[in-house]
């Protein structure tokens, strides 16, 4: 009625193997997951080192400065004569004692000057004073005008205020006064800007040389074309209704 007994097939492994105390499937990982722990154990002893490097790398750096600014010469305090034989003297408009002048161009050609001269006609329009705005891009004889009275040694910037004859200074000077509150004590006085627009240029204060049409240029049969001496090089005259009489 029973089978025989057999010899079973089924092969079972050696599970006491010298090599590795752990032989269950489910502690294999065991070694690796010590490992890990080791290795990240390890990293923020690598990061801290790193930071203590990098800061005794920088207090060298401030030293090696500190050291290096210690044996420079102590500079000489100028004295004040010589330092207003240094400044620059600027002369003032005989008589623009009434009026606001500015120089400035209307060429984008260097963006930076053509925002302030466009900021600060802006500034020196908000006061509705009398205003001459002088255009170094329409009359090449303002550049010879302000190098008269700024001299040829200063450094040419636009844009250029003066207030009542006096020199005020450029971009930066008229917005910290304005900033300040300061420049309208400089404007004070001065008459009033007429209304509207000026029929004649239509505000551009130039008009068309009536010599020569604009063309700069005047013939005569004796000696043929010539400069006319009426007009600027781009054959402009000044308006004669708004424009005040040049210097």
């Amino acid at each position: 009625m029973w089978r025989p007994w057999g010899k079973s097939t089924v092969q079972i492994h050696n599970t006491s193997s010298p090599s590795s105390p752990f032989s269950f499937s489910s502690f294999k990982d065991i070694q690796n997951l010590c490992a890990d722990d080791n290795e990240h154990s390890q990293q923020p002893t690598n990061a801290a080192a790193r930071r203590t490097s990098a800061i005794f790398h920088r207090v060298r750096v401030a030293n090696s400065l500190l050291r290096a600014w210690s044996t420079r010469p102590p500079t000489q305090p100028q004295d004040e004569n010589s330092a207003k034989q240094s400044e620059p003297s600027i002369s003032s408009i005989p008589g623009a004692e009434k009026r606001i002048v500015v120089y400035f161009t209307s060429l984008r050609v260097v963006r930076p000057t053509f925002e302030d001269c466009r900021t600060v006609r802006s500034i020196l329009r908000g006061f509705r004073v009398s205003l001459d705005e002088r255009d170094l891009a329409m009359d090449h004889g303002f550049l010879t005008e302000l190098q008269q009275i700024l001299g040829q040694h200063t450094k040419l910037t636009l844009p250029r205020v003066f207030i009542g004859g006096r020199y005020i200074g450029g971009a930066d000077e008229v917005r910290t006064l304005h900033e300040a509150g300061e420049l309208k004590k400089f404007v004070e006085g001065l008459p009033a800007q007429e209304p509207g627009v000026c029929d004649t240029c239509g505000g551009y204060r130039f008009i068309l040389c009536v010599e020569c049409s604009g063309s700069h240029k005047l013939y005569t049969e004796k000696n043929g074309f010539k400069s006319c001496t009426s007009c600027n090089e781009n054959g402009l005259i000044r308006c004669p209704s708004c424009s005040c009489a040049p210097l």
